[in-house]
């Protein structure tokens, strides 16, 4: 049997704790269990709580009739605690939909009354199991963070280890977390990798960017709508709430949301319920909320942008992800992993770069981030003749005096057009083509570079009149 790697001097073996109130069944099990196991007893779920005061059980075998109070209100309990340790429970014959329950508000396993002995030992013999491969999967993750690993995130440099290490530790605490960081930063990827360290990570993690959607048709999508809400409603649609009950509900670029939307999201957060439009009842919804942004949102309270209420509920732990340049010792890894993930996925396994390359690299402003040097590195696997990348395999928007930047300094006539709306729109033509040209003409690569869903930039292509060679 595998042993805890967790255990205390004091706990020389794996500790576990009957709680029942039929002295004869606390018997039978201590018998069975005896001598493989370091077992505790407890008559009622009050004696729990104070043996528990005393010690610190990996196992409950909790019954759940009880006079007073019983198994099932202490389980959900038990789960609500930082470490709680794992619970089999214990039914009578015939009350499988009640232990059905049980394992959805968080038991391993359950045994229904009279049980088999060798059934008990072998049931809490995989709990110990289950729970010494959870104990070795969390020290692999911490091996990683201190190398340098958060997830699809890679880093070796101090500003990201401290990063990976703060992100881990809140990822098991059910608090609400803010991301600041530039685009291109990968706040997308530690919201991502917090939902699976977490408590939660077996529920839905649901995504929103608030920036991709016109204000009308947030709403919709965060708290849904009913049936005939309006023109077009002609189904029910369940929100982003409803859908991430359970779960992590990320909301990424949460800046660009509407005064009115925010205040809309505040009452939800407070209440914790959530009333699709056009709807007159209210539902309770279990969500943890992940945000982020790209925006300074204490300067955006300043101009009355962003409500000062909401910005305390959203930051009760602020992770900031710093800009590329901040970390610039890193672009070596980096660039050895793109180039090794990148080359694998252009059929050019054995991609490297050379060192006049690498100095180029070294030399760019990254304006765009790590979104934007793997975006180049991308385009010059493709556009190499050779397995290794070289200055002349980079785009000649890159190799230009201040290249490395989202826009090029080329592209910059509209700065003198007095009228807004068509500078916006020869921007947009400089902005899009640019991002064309770095992908080979390939729209849904460009879509997914630039943060647009694929449809949304072949509607854009049409309106500015952009041919996609």
């Amino acid at each position: 049997m595998s042993q805890l790697k967790s255990l205390t001097p004091k706990q020389a073996s794996p500790t576990l704790l009957i709680v029942d109130d039929d002295s004869t069944a606390r018997y039978g099990m201590r018998r069975a269990l005896d001598g493989q196991y370091r077992v505790l007893e407890a008559e009622s779920v009050s004696a729990a709580r104070q043996v528990m005061a005393r010690e610190n059980p990996h196992l409950l075998l909790l019954d759940i009739e009880m006079p007073e109070e019983n198994g099932l209100d202490f389980l959900r309990e038990l789960k609500s605690l930082p470490h709680s340790p794992a619970v089999i429970m214990n039914t009578a014959y015939g009350s499988e939909k009640i232990a059905v329950e049980a394992m959805k508000s968080g038991a391993y396993d359950y045994l229904s009354k009279p049980f088999e002995v060798d059934e008990l030992r072998l049931v809490v013999e995989r709990a110990f199991e289950h729970m010494a491969m959870a104990a070795e999967n969390v020290r692999l993750k911490r091996q990683l963070v201190s190398e340098g690993q958060f997830g699809a995130m890679i880093g070796s440099s101090k500003i990201m280890r401290e990063l990976f290490d703060l992100a881990d530790r809140i990822a098991q605490a059910e608090v609400t977390v803010l991301i600041q960081g530039e685009s291109g930063t990968g706040k997308d990827l530690i919201a991502t990798e917090i939902h699976r360290r977490s408590n939660r990570g077996k529920g839905p993690f649901v995504a929103l960017n608030c920036a991709a959607l016109p204000e009308h048709l947030i709403e919709s999508e965060l708290f849904g709508y009913e049936k005939g809400a309006f023109t077009g409603a002609t189904a029910m649609k369940r929100g982003k709430f409803e859908l991430a009950h359970g779960g992590v509900l990320f909301l990424d670029e949460v800046g660009d949301m509407s005064l009115s939307t925010q205040s809309k999201l505040l009452r939800v957060l407070e209440t914790r319920r959530v009333e699709r439009l056009g709807g007159t009842t209210s539902q309770e919804v279990d969500v943890r909320i992940v945000s982020a942004t790209n925006k300074d949102l204490a300067a955006e309270i300043t101009k009355q942008t962003f409500r000062e209420d909401l910005y305390y509920r959203l930051r009760v732990v602020l992770l900031r992800a710093p800009a590329l340049r901040e970390h610039r010792e890193d672009l070596p890894l980096l660039v050895g992993e793109f180039c090794r993930m990148l080359g694998e996925k252009h059929g050019r396994p054995t991609a490297v770069i050379s060192k006049q390359a690498m100095e180029l690299l070294q030399q760019a402003d990254w304006k765009g981030n790590v979104r934007e040097l793997k975006n180049v590195l991308e385009s010059a696997i493709v556009m190499s003749r050779g397995d290794t990348l070289v200055p002349e395999d980079f785009s000649t928007d890159f190799l230009r005096p201040g290249g490395g930047r989202e826009v090029a300094s080329g592209d910059v006539g509209f700065l003198a057009t007095d009228d807004y709306r068509e500078a916006r729109r020869q921007f947009e033509i400089a902005y899009i083509k640019g991002k064309l040209r770095e992908h080979g003409g390939n729209i849904t690569k460009t879509a997914a570079a630039i943060g647009l869903h694929r449809q949304s930039l072949q509607e854009k292509l049409r309106e500015l009149e952009i041919r996609a060679e």
